[in-house]
């Protein structure tokens, strides 16, 4: 098993499980249509990969409901 993903600190730093789960799947589809990895790939799997991004603090989950107009606020 994947080290970081033993522990639920990955899992609080993306805000829960099910967000955690659609960002591994969201960047692990862009790495197999070609996009580039943002971590050393040497050695490690593209799930790996996509954790140790997650890890590193390359990449975040943003969601729809993540994101805040500013309209709203008034």
């Amino acid at each position: 098993m994947i080290e970081p993903l033993k522990h639920d600190d990955i899992i609080n730093k993306c805000g829960g499980r099910f967000k955690l789960t659609a960002l591994i799947q969201r960047r692990w589809v862009q790495l197999m249509q070609g996009a580039r990895p943002m971590v050393e790939t040497e050695g490690l799997t593209d799930l790996e990969v996509v954790v140790q991004e997650i890890v590193e603090g390359k990449i975040e989950p943003v969601f729809p409901e993540d994101i805040h107009d500013d309209h709203d606020a008034h």
